[in-house]
């Protein structure tokens, strides 16, 4: 499906929001975890500055976002050095300390500089924020984490992305900051990205969902 050009204001101008431009399509589609929702993906990495800065309009955003649309982070996977990042996000998801940790992690790396690269620095850094040393080992190798951190690698291949953060929106197209700035004299910015995934939503919640049969 080819989605006919839209637009959005910026500064007091009105932008495009074409496809291969703004965004792009992800061919072939991904599947969705809940087809009865839009499900909205933030790829991210925790080592990436810009991934730390999208985090405050990334949060802003999820407070107001609408129902019918399902939430999910994936942590992306470029290179072996990213797997322990995506792992301790996968341990925290099993230990259901997400809340608790996901923006205090960034912070460690980006605010008081700690690689967190090992197992043993991560496993401080959650026994730090209350989680018990051994109910990490258990997540940390469990089948389920391992599992999550292999379909991560793949889905970072399949949706086609470039960098982090990237946005994917019901397992068909894919942005950026500097996909949906295009337009944009000022540069790459995340409220376009987020304006992109608002009008992609949109477009996405038109179409007919799934009956249950």
């Amino acid at each position: 499906m080819i989605l006919t050009a839209a637009f959005m204001l910026h500064a007091g101008s009105v932008l495009a929001i074409d496809e291969g431009f703004e965004y792009n399509v992800i061919k072939p589609a991904m599947t969705t975890s809940d087809p009865a929702k839009v499900e909205v993906v933030e790829m991210f990495w925790y080592g990436c500055p810009h991934c730390n800065d999208f985090e405050p309009t990334l949060n802003k955003w999820l407070k107001t976002k609408p129902d019918n649309i399902n939430f999910v982070r994936i942590p992306a996977i470029f290179r072996e050095s990213w797997i322990p990042h995506a792992r301790a996000y996968y341990t925290a998801e099993a230990l259901g300390v997400v809340d608790k940790v996901h923006s205090e992690f960034f912070k460690a790396v980006h605010k008081d500089r700690r690689r967190l690269a090992t197992e043993k620095d991560i496993a401080e850094f959650f026994v730090s924020h209350g989680v018990k040393q051994e109910e990490f080992n258990q997540a940390w190798n469990s089948f389920v984490v391992q599992s999550r951190v292999k379909r991560a690698i793949t889905l970072t291949r399949r949706s086609g992305i470039k960098g982090v953060p990237a946005m994917l929106v019901n397992g068909k197209y894919r942005t950026s900051a500097t996909e949906a700035s295009i337009n944009n004299p000022g540069g790459a910015s995340n409220d376009d990205m987020i304006n992109v995934v608002n009008y992609l939503v949109k477009q996405e919640a038109k179409q007919p969902k799934p009956v249950k049969k």
